[in-house]
């Protein structure tokens, strides 16, 4: 059954509301989502610039503590009780180490805090320490496991006598798993929206994180990561490498070459979107059923005198039908056109079956006749006793042109090859395509000879003449006449046909006429 006309006025009209609503919440959608984006780069690169001004302050100010000591012990490294007082001082005075030490030249531990006093006088050959005692300048090392197993990063500065010379270094440690100013500092991260924060050294290395087991992990492979240990700073949408879809401003810090990452998940960050769109949805919802009830009704109106207009012209008595379709109220314009055009339809409706009889019998491909028009052809000749000769015609590896030149093509070969038989025919010639590649030649009062110099004639053409673009083609043909293949009509198109079989099998590209 199929949808009326009042149907499809509803159906187009609420698909066209549809339509516009579903365009303006997706366009809405899309510009809210690009500020929103917008808005949380910018915000996470503004958080990760300011962390890492902060923590550069941290560590500068750190750096300058130890080169203090460091010029105050130049005189005082034989003197233990000096070296741990002003260890302690170091330690207690700000808090921004989790232990301080004084190492000597040749790497042994001169004074450290009270918690590891055990290790006084042992030699460290710690990673922290060999950078240190290698580089004899201020140094904040990469993050290694000490001698006590805690994973920190060492902050050093070397200690010079009066006269120049080296006599080790004082440094300050910096937990990264454990509680220290860092931690500290980096830990204020005052956002509740599901935003994080992770700080790596410039290898790519974690030594800040919220789940502190990751501390220590190379995570050099995500390209905020690999920015911004290159000493960028800015921010971009990224798949951290477990994966998620995150929004993250980075900012390298220049004195230690860490590099601070401030990120959100993009999905929290457009969640407000999906709910204002519902939000949006829920309060359209009781106007868009008002409209949609006026909508019915209107439809209701307009279809009505076409309902009216579709049900009389199904009445079979046209007489009846005419007056019906005189009494509808066609009360817009053009119900009351198509009302004008339904009366006048009738004087024509006979006019039009015969050209609809009339496309029945032709090909509509290459508008010669096909087999129905064919046959009305033979039969009056058959009636009149008119001698007529059968040419039977395949283009030759037809399938080869599809196959190469496509079907389009391909039907331009089969229109080419119908032009070609409309050129080497006469008026009163039948031409007829009988199947895909397949093509009759009907010639009234024509002898076998002469059918079979016609199908010569236009087998050279063929084979001399590209098929719009198409070189190459080539066909086989079958000749065959009646009366002399037999009475029965059946018997000349068998004949011509055999003949068309045989010229195949001699290779194709030539005639065959039929010996009776």
């Amino acid at each position: 059954m199929r949808i009326n006309l009042r149907g499809l006025v509803l159906a187009l009209t609420v698909l066209s509301a549809i339509a516009a609503t579903a365009n303006a919440l997706y366009a809405s959608y899309l510009v809210q989502r690009d500020q929103l984006i917008a808005n949380t780069l910018e915000s996470n690169r503004v958080y990760a610039a300011k962390l890492a001004e902060s923590t550069g302050h941290f560590l500068k100010s750190a750096q300058q503590q130890l080169a203090y000591s460091a010029r105050h012990l130049a005189s005082q490294v034989h003197a233990p009780a000096v070296l741990a007082a002003e260890v302690a001082r170091l330690r207690e005075q700000a808090n921004d180490f989790n232990s301080v030490g004084v190492i000597s030249a040749d790497g042994v531990i001169l004074a450290t805090t009270q918690t590891f006093a055990s290790f006084v006088g042992t030699r460290v050959d710690s990673p922290g320490s060999r950078a240190a005692l290698q580089a004899r300048q201020p140094l904040i090392s990469k993050p290694y496991v000490s001698i006590a197993g805690n994973m920190l990063v060492n902050l050093s500065h070397p200690i010079h006598s009066n006269d120049g010379r080296y006599l080790g270094y004082i440094a300050g440690t910096i937990y990264l798993r454990h509680e220290s100013a860092l931690q500290e500092l980096l830990g204020k991260h005052h956002y509740q929206d599901g935003s994080s924060l992770y700080v790596v050294d410039r290898d790519g290395q974690l030594i800040y994180h919220v789940e502190t087991a990751r501390i220590g992990e190379n995570v050099m492979h995500n390209p905020v990561v690999a920015a911004v240990t290159r000493g960028q700073s800015g921010a971009q949408r990224v798949a951290n490498t477990r994966g998620v879809d995150m929004l993250a401003g980075y900012a390298a810090e220049p004195l230690s070459g860490w590099g601070i990452i401030a990120q959100r998940p993009a999905h929290i960050t457009l969640e407000p979107i999906y709910e204002l769109t519902w939000a949006l949805i829920r309060y359209a919802a009781p106007l868009a059923l008002a409209f949609l009830l006026a909508i019915w009704w209107c439809a209701r109106l307009i279809s009505l005198p076409l309902s009216q207009l579709a049900t009389n012209v199904e009445h079979h008595d046209v007489a009846v039908a005419m007056q019906r379709v005189q009494s509808v109220k066609a009360w817009y314009f053009e119900a009351e056109r198509l009302k004008r055009a339904v009366m006048s339809s009738f004087s024509t409706l006979q006019d039009k079956i015969g050209k609809l009889n009339q496309a029945n019998m032709t090909d509509p491909l290459t508008g010669l006749r096909n087999r129905r028009g064919t046959q009305e052809a033979v039969e009056q000749w058959q009636t009149g006793g008119t001698p007529f000769a059968v040419v039977a015609l395949d283009i030759d590896h037809f399938k080869r042109v599809n196959d190469t030149h496509g079907h389009p093509k391909g039907d331009d070969v089969i229109r080419g090859m119908a032009e070609l038989m409309q050129e080497c025919s006469r008026p009163s010639d039948v031409l007829c395509r009988s199947g895909g590649e397949e093509f009759l030649m009907l010639l009234p009062n024509v002898g076998m000879k002469e059918a079979a110099q016609v199908a010569e004639r236009l087998r050279l053409h063929t084979a001399d003449r590209p098929l719009h673009g198409v070189a190459g083609i080539t066909v086989s043909a079958g000749v065959a006449q009646w009366p002399s293949c037999g009475a029965e009509i059946d018997g000349v198109f068998q004949a011509a046909d055999a003949a068309l079989y045989a010229a195949k099998e001699q290779g194709r590209n030539r005639v065959v006429m039929h010996i009776a």
